[in-house]
């Protein structure tokens, strides 16, 4: 939203005591002082400041990356460039400061929005720039904190071993079909004892059930089943596990230090944007992608990327004790193990599989209140950066 500003600079005047010609004749004569006000400082805003502070409003409306972040990146430049008058301020703190007496409320948090521009970017090392950015202005802390973590433990992570450090059989963590395991297989038994019942009461319904199944079949082949997950999504339980999946994956990204592009949790746009699934989170990382670029790839990254990629899986068990979703997460690990060279085999890709969901089980249990906070904000509404700025408080104040 572009905000307009207006104020009127108003000069100080000085207005001496009035003397009335009838009042009376004071018997002592009281001495009678002036006392000048003290000399306030006028603030010069020149238009160009406040016409650039709407564009860069304006950027941000039209989740225009390049240009917000290119007006940040100038501001901060002749921040350190421009000197501080006495009577007059062109330093850009002073003017973030007090642009909000002229109707640009909120600063600095305006800053913030610069993230809820990344989703529409197609260069990643954009956004990746952005997150130093504010990385580097103090914003983001804990932005890729555990980025260089030293995890401990052995690497052969069997499936006793699993169970034995998170109290969860490794059949948890597997992603189940929809109807066979928890809430789905409530709703299927409902709908197949509706059906039931109709039938027992002479109603037939299967001319009606046979094009549902029909527009469920087309739905499943053409569209990857996203009517059907557009449909599950306003069913609250549903759309909160869909929450907790999502906010697993943004969390343990942003604790390793890759930059989160966006986070979709509408079907219908998850499909517009080529994304496998009922939601997404896009995240990057530059070191795999610098490596894919040459032709390798380190064991330190490719832990990196499975810590995120299972996250969502992690997260899900961590909360309700199971895995439902997580089947195009899984998918995507398999096609990735089959381009290493060499490919790794089906029991070195399980044993990577559960090692990289202990790691990631394991990171968002120990920040489990902020996990809740992304979650919540999600809930909310809230955008990238409001979400990532709950993260922030959170575990600024558990510090």
């Amino acid at each position: 939203m572009v905000l307009s500003a207006s104020s009127s600079l108003l000069s100080p005047k000085i207005f001496p005591p009035f003397l009335s010609s009838h009042s009376s004749r004071l018997s002592h004569p009281y001495p009678i002082s002036f006392i000048s006000p003290s000399r306030k400082t006028i603030h010069y805003y020149p238009p160009r400041v406040l016409r650039e502070w709407q564009e860069y409003e304006e950027a941000v409306r039209r989740k225009d990356l390049a240009t917000a972040l290119s007006f940040l990146i100038s501001i901060e430049k002749d921040n350190g460039d421009n000197p501080v008058e006495e009577n007059t301020s062109l330093s850009t703190d002073s003017t973030r400061s007090q642009l909000g007496g002229l109707g640009f409320v909120g600063w600095p948090l305006r800053d913030w929005e610069v993230l809820d521009t990344c989703l529409n970017a197609d260069d990643m090392r954009l956004v990746g720039t952005a997150y130093g950015f504010l990385k580097a202005k103090g914003f983001l802390p804990n932005f890729g904190r555990f980025s260089s973590i030293v995890l401990e433990g052995t690497r052969d992570v069997t499936p006793s071993v699993l169970k034995s450090s998170t109290g969860l059989a490794a059949s948890k963590f597997s992603p189940k079909k929809w109807g066979l395991s928890g809430s789905s297989s409530v709703v299927l038994f409902s709908f197949l004892g509706g059906v039931s019942y109709l039938l027992q009461q002479g109603i037939d319904i299967r001319p009606q059930l046979a094009i549902i199944l029909g527009l469920a079949f087309t739905d499943s082949i053409f569209l990857g089943g996203t009517c059907l997950a557009q449909i599950s999504s306003y069913w609250p339980p549903y759309r909160r596990r869909i929450l907790v999946h999502e906010a697993g994956h943004l969390l343990v990204a942003y604790l390793m230090g890759c930059p989160i592009r966006g986070v979709i949790l509408d079907p219908i746009v998850a499909m517009q944007m080529g994304i496998q699934g009922q939601a997404g989170t896009q995240f990057w990382d530059e070191k795999m992608n610098n490596e894919l670029a040459e032709g390798q790839l380190s064991g330190s990254t490719f832990d990196r990327y499975c810590m995120v990629l299972f996250a969502g899986i992690a997260a899900e068990a961590l909360v309700y004790g199971e895995a439902e979703g997580g089947e195009n997460d899984e998918n995507l690990f398999r096609s990735i193990c089959v381009l290493l060279q060499p490919p790794l085999s089906v029991a070195q890709m399980s044993n990577q599989a559960r090692w990289s969901v202990l790691q990631s089980y394991n990171l968002l249990k120990w920040h489990r209140q902020a996990h809740r906070a992304a979650v919540k904000a999600m809930e909310n509404g809230g955008s990238l950066s409001v979400i990532i700025r709950k993260i922030e408080e959170v575990m600024s104040s558990c510090r």
